[in-house]
């Protein structure tokens, strides 16, 4: 039926059509608002149970502490509650009184995967006051879920022939065992794993015993190592070098640039060397450079093991 003939109906029969009608609207609004309901009910029965089982699993862990109302130094409105730092909003963090910038900075770690462990890490938020970290230290509450793993996992039973009890092993993943006097690591080789073995080296030189020996190519001497700043020399008699297989530099094909980023050649010899290439040629030996006023014999030395022509 055209729109124009519903109006050469009788007014009976427009009106049924239109009752009719307004059933019809009636009967669809119902059945999505009932439908729509019914869904968000159980999406939040879901997220209550959720919610339950992450709250049962703090309580064994963290006692109850009740909100506390307070006032920021820049006379804000604040209160402390209890929260998870690496799943806290930002309506969250604010209403803990962290400022917006501070939050932002919250959401970048996370995002590139960063993770809160212990309440120690969240002190180093960029910005977080002393006080602010003191005020909210006891209300950091962290899920299991965000504990290492190895904290977990109980230690295998060992039994000791000279005991009738078990003893159990040293988890050598978080406390590696230390070498005795006489033990020695080829400084040529060993990784961060290897060099946490040494008395008195723990991750941080670990990792920059590597790093400098990524930037010089590898070592071949473990008188190298007095070149980081500060080593701990004690240590030395636990290095040793094996087969030291160097990268070498082919100092006639690199640019300036490429050569300064060696430890034992700054900007101004490694222009010295470009400039000798382009007024002699090729350069076939190291001794040539002694001709040069910023390479002293010294400098040619250490530089032999890393030089190819």
């Amino acid at each position: 039926m055209r729109i124009r003939d519903f109006f050469y109906l009788q007014k009976s029969d427009r009106v049924v059509f239109l009752f009719f009608l307004c059933l019809v609207a009636l009967a669809a609004s119902i059945f999505f608002f009932v439908g729509g309901l019914e869904k968000r009910t159980a999406v939040a029965s879901a997220d209550s149970l959720a919610f339950k089982r992450d709250s049962s699993r703090r309580s064994d862990r963290y006692p109850y502490i009740s909100p506390r109302p307070y006032r920021t130094d820049d006379g804000r409105q604040a209160e402390l509650f209890a929260f998870d730092p690496n799943t806290a909003d930002s309506t969250q963090l604010l209403r803990l009184g962290l400022s917006p910038w501070q939050v932002r900075n919250i959401y970048r770690y996370r995002a590139k995967g960063g993770v809160y462990r212990t309440p120690e890490d969240f002190a180093r938020v960029y910005g977080l006051t002393r006080k602010q970290y003191m005020d909210m230290r006891p209300y950091i509450q962290i899920s299991d879920d965000y504990a290492p793993a190895a904290n977990f996992v109980q230690p295998r039973p060992v039994f000791s022939p000279n005991s009738d009890r078990h003893e159990y092993s040293r988890d050598t993943v978080l406390f590696p065992m230390k070498l005795k006097a006489g033990q020695t690591i080829d400084l040529a080789t060993a990784d961060t794993t290897q060099l946490k073995k040494i008395p008195g080296i723990g991750t941080w030189w670990a990792r920059r015993i590597v790093g400098y020996g990524t930037r010089l190519g590898g070592y071949v001497s473990v008188a190298q190592l007095k070149e980081i700043d500060d080593f701990p020399v004690e240590t030395l008699p636990y290095f040793r070098i094996g087969n030291a297989h160097p990268t070498k530099l082919n100092i006639n094909a690199l640019t300036i640039n490429q050569l300064r980023r060696h430890p034992y050649i700054n900007f101004y010899q490694a222009r010295e060397i470009c400039d000798y290439r382009r007024l002699k040629g090729r350069i076939t030996d190291l001794s040539q450079l002694s001709l040069l006023k910023d390479f002293p014999p010294e400098e040619i030395e250490r530089l032999r093991p890393y030089v190819t022509f």
